[in-house]
Parts: structure tokens; C-alpha cells; sequence
């Protein structure tokens, strides 16, 4: 393995839970349904959730065989700008909780106003204060690095993701990089993020990304998506595409409506961090460092 166990929290988690995915227990509540998303879409999914997992990885030369732009370490964030030029992608990929310091960062909960490079206009928009401190140790590296890269190749879109502490760095990224470089083709794409802020924020990343081009994936009763209640002040922003149900598919993932949907994730108490949050769209999250060699 590329990445110290010894110091990651989600990795031991992984590594006791991994061998006993394949026949998870779901918990009442989920039930058959006859939605499902266009194969398109579900494969996009499935092509970030590796970008996202490969982020773990302490080194990544070739994230998914693909050409390393920048990587990002400064304090405990850390994550990669890659260029897949068969696609015509930039894409940017930060790493999740992997270290007892990023447990930290997820528990100052605290919403404070959103700062960060770039971005202005957010009226009373607030955030989570540990992800944006995490990520504005990055926020100048990140724009930098694709600005360089739009410089030379105006045509690319961009393409921002993460799993769970990483989603909600994204979702920061995300509307920095959109305030940055206005007229680029960006999408989001996070895997078990948690709330990452206020109404507000909400309303602000649905406005700035438009709803269209964000994908927030949650498989079946991950509980980290819904750990930060309403009730303290955070609510989701849409899309959220629900894995409901086993095989992931594309049949069995849902487009959910607005960024609480009563009837998708929402419907399942959180049990926080647990086996549905380790695998997303059959990858198990930081357990596969070929993803930085070969896609």
C-alpha cells in the first residue's frame, strides 16, 4: 500500500469493513425502487469515484493514467490537478478524511462567513469553519494550476471531486475555480460529502455551478452525508444521485429532487461513518493505488 494505515482513521475503517462489503447490511428503509439515470451519467460517477479515491494515495504520478498537473499538500490537505487530454478535462481531486488531524478538521463545525480566493458576493452565505480553512491552505495552488492550464487549452472543461471531507473541499473548490475562471465548462462531482454549509451557501453553489452541472453522490445509508443535522444550520445543495440499492448501477441510482430530498438519503437516519461509505460505485475509497497509474 502507498499510504501510512498506522495514521489513518477512514483506512483502518476501510480495511476492517472492506472484506465484508460485498453483502452489506442494509437497514429498513430501503426499499426496490423503479428510478434509475441515463448509463452516461452513471458512468461519469463511476470515473470521478476513482479520481477521488486515488487522491488518497500519498504519491500519484499518473492519476488514472493521465498527465499529473499539480500535486496539492500544504497542512493536512492534500489532492492532485490532473489533464486527461483524450477527454479534454482538467480535473481537480481532493482527498478525504485520512489522518487523526483531518478528524479534527471535520469536527469544527463551527459556520463562520464564506472567504476564500476569488469569491465574492456571497451576501450571508456560511460555511463549515475546519473545510474552509482546509481548503483555502490550497485555494490559490488550485486556481493557479488550472488557470495555467485553460491558458493554453481554452477548450477543456474542468471537472472538481472528492469523498467525504474531500466532497465538501470540492463543493469549495468548486465555486472558487467557477469565480476565477467565469466562462469555464465546470462540473462537481462528490462521493458521501457531508453539508457543507447554510441555506445560503446552498443556494449559492446551485446558483454559481448550476444545478445541472453538480453530481453529489451517497450510497444507500452512508451516514456521513446527513451527520451535519439542519437542525445546527447546514442543508445540502442538489443534485443528489442516490445509490439506492445494491448492485450499484445505473438502474439503481436515482436522480433525487433539490438538495434534501425527504424520499433519498435523507429518509435514513445517520449511523456516520460505516461500510456504504467506504465503496462508492464499486470502488473502495483509498485501497487502490493502481488508480495512479492506470485508469
Amino acid at each position: 500500500m502507498l499510504f501510512n494505515l498506522g495514521s489513518s482513521l477512514l483506512a483502518l475503517l476501510s480495511l476492517h469493513v472492506y472484506g465484508s462489503v460485498a453483502l452489506p447490511v442494509v437497514p429498513v428503509g430501503l426499499e426496490s425502487r423503479a428510478d434509475g439515470i441515463a448509463q452516461s451519467t452513471y458512468d461519469n460517477l463511476v470515473r470521478y469515484a476513482k479520481f477521488s479515491s486515488a487522491a488518497y494515495q500519498l504519491v500519484c504520478p499518473r492519476p488514472l493514467g493521465n498527465t499529473l498537473v499539480k500535486s496539492l499538500n500544504k497542512g493536512n490537505t492534500e489532492g492532485f490537478v490532473a489533464r486527461d487530454d483524450g477527454r479534454k478535462e482538467i480535473v481537480v481531486s481532493l482527498r478525504g478524511t485520512f489522518s487523526i488531524p483531518d478528524a479534527l478538521t471535520d469536527l469544527k463545525i463551527l459556520l463562520t462567513p464564506l472567504k476564500s480566493v476569488g469569491i465574492t458576493d456571497v451576501g450571508s452565505a456560511k460555511v463549515h469553519f475546519g473545510f474552509l480553512e482546509a481548503y483555502n491552505l490550497v485555494a490559490s495552488d488550485v486556481i493557479a494550476a488550472v488557470k495555467g492550464q485553460l491558458a493554453s487549452r481554452p477548450s477543456y472543461s474542468v471537472v472538481v471531486t472528492g469523498h467525504s471531507l474531500g466532497g465538501a473541499l470540492a463543493s469549495l473548490a468548486a465555486v472558487s475555480l467557477k469565480a476565477a475562471v467565469p466562462s469555464a465548462n465546470l462540473k462537481l462531482y462528490t462521493y458521501g460529502q457531508p453539508r457543507v454549509g447554510d441555506p445560503a451557501f446552498a443556494s449559492l453553489v446551485e446558483s454559481r455551478l448550476g444545478v445541472p452541472n453538480i453530481f453529489r453522490a451517497v450510497h444507500t445509508y452512508d451516514g456521513v452525508p446527513t451527520f451535519l443535522l439542519g437542525s445546527i444550520g447546514y442543508r445540502h445543495f442538489a443534485n443528489e444521485f442516490w445509490n439506492f440499492q445494491e448492485p450499484p448501477s445505473a438502474k439503481n441510482t436515482r436522480q433525487c429532487s433539490g438538495g434534501e430530498d425527504a424520499s433519498c438519503s435523507k429518509s435514513i437516519p445517520s449511523t456516520f461513518i460505516n461500510p456504504a461509505h467506504i465503496l462508492y460505485f464499486g470502488q473502495p475509497m483509498a485501497l487502490n493505488p493502481l488508480l495512479c497509474i492506470a485508469g
